[in-house]
């Protein structure tokens, strides 16, 4: 009966993970398919030029130069890396990849299917927290020498820089609405992996995970024995914790964001949760082989403190105005499957996504100008990426399997 069991929680835990998707799958076309066009149609080349200064000025531009950027966290480390390389403050940097990584439009529909309107009324107001309160932070802490000896290692190499472009000309052309379609494939290589990941282990999660763990966790049960201000401040500190263990950033943390609101887990505790992608443990690997341990460590402990800050201000302010989400939603509800409007959104972007695939062969084409690609050497190399992407992708299909077969 025991095993039975388990299979019959197999097959739901991976339907949930799918129904994950299928809710998803449109919003994740429309949003790369906008961020593409933000990439291929704005010139940004001279906003990096005035981000030297750890003013509100030059913040502001981090900041309009992030949220019109990649939500790939591992994108957001290259690009601040670059900014730093043409002399970007450091303070400007962590503004950008705050930004980049919270403000963008992807993330927004994502947090609205998902979690409702005060998720993404806090998504955009603690993002700007969040680069507030990171720049105090760190005019109040600057370790110059660090920061210099970093800014040093970085500058041995130089970023590919697109040069300058009318954008008019660009939105008019063939060649413009190409690169469009390749930046959104491009965008898609670099985020398909960890969003995989991600929706998996919150559909097994969701199924897996009993309540009680959670209500251990964030002391749900613990409600109307310890004050709440306590609550909410262990949530805080909790929540990249437990973001950090799961090793899922960007895009892939939402769906578990939402497993914890089903948990009834605070509204303190999951904005913790969703800011933390920045922190998992192989961002801060990338910072380090970027900047050096010391200073990765000291981004990192500046982010940490930055979140839980902002996550309790958030928890304050919402409650003062009265509009604190209520959790314990049915995931079961969110991911079935039927025909809505989410059908036919799929249908209609799955269209679209065809049509850019289709302009990203073309830029392909032009960029290789018929001289045909060298694909080097070849040779069997073994990716840990594509062995755990496997890994999971049979997970799933054997969930499906079990499905069908225990229905």
């Amino acid at each position: 009966m025991e095993v039975q069991g388990f299979w019959t929680e197999y097959g739901e835990a991976a339907k949930t993970a799918i129904g994950f998707f299928w809710k998803a799958g449109w919003a994740f076309v429309l949003g790369y398919f906008v961020s593409g066009m933000i990439q291929s149609f704005v010139p940004k080349k001279k906003l990096t030029r005035y981000m030297g200064k750890p003013n509100i000025r030059n913040v502001s531009i981090a900041t309009a130069f992030g949220s019109a950027s990649s939500s790939c966290s591992f994108a957001a480390l290259s690009a601040a890396r670059s900014l730093v390389l043409k002399g970007a403050h450091f303070i400007a940097a962590v503004a950008f990849m705050f930004a980049s990584t919270n403000l963008v439009i992807e993330l927004g529909i994502l947090i609205l299917i998902f979690l409702g309107w005060q998720f993404l009324a806090a998504e955009i107001i603690g993002g700007l927290l969040l680069i507030l309160i990171s720049s105090i932070l760190i005019r109040l802490t600057y370790p110059k020498s660090w920061l210099q000896e970093a800014r040093e290692k970085v500058e041995e190499e130089a970023p590919e820089e697109e040069g300058d472009f009318d954008w008019r000309k660009r939105i008019k052309s063939r060649e413009g609405w190409y690169m469009a379609g390749s930046r959104f494939v491009m965008e898609w290589k670099m985020v398909w992996a960890e969003i995989l990941t991600g929706f998996t282990i919150a559909g097994f999660v969701a199924v897996f995970v009993p309540d009680y763990v959670w209500s251990a966790i964030f002391l749900s049960d613990m409600q109307d024995s310890l004050p709440s201000w306590l609550i909410a401040l262990e949530n805080a500190v909790v929540g990249p914790v437990v973001a950090a263990l799961t090793f899922i950033g960007s895009m892939g943390n939402i769906p578990l964001a939402t497993v914890l609101n089903s948990n009834n887990v605070l509204f303190a505790g999951i904005m913790a949760f969703i800011y933390s992608d920045l922190m998992v443990p192989p961002i801060v690997r990338v910072n380090a082989k970027y900047y050096g341990w010391r200073v990765a460590l000291y981004i990192a402990g500046i982010m940490f403190a930055s979140i839980v800050l902002t996550a309790l201000i958030l928890n304050a302010l919402f409650t003062l105005i009265g509009i604190i989400p209520q959790g314990g939603g049915e995931i079961s509800q969110l991911t079935q499957f039927k025909i809505d409007y989410t059908f036919f959104m799929n249908l209609i972007f799955l269209i679209l996504a065809g049509i850019l695939i289709w302009f990203h062969k073309k830029h392909s084409e032009m960029k290789d100008d018929g001289n045909g690609k060298d694909n080097g050497g070849g040779g069997f190399k073994i990716n840990l990426k594509k062995i755990i992407v496997f890994l999971f992708i049979t997970i799933l299909a054997g969930g499906m399997i079990s499905f069908f077969l225990t229905r």
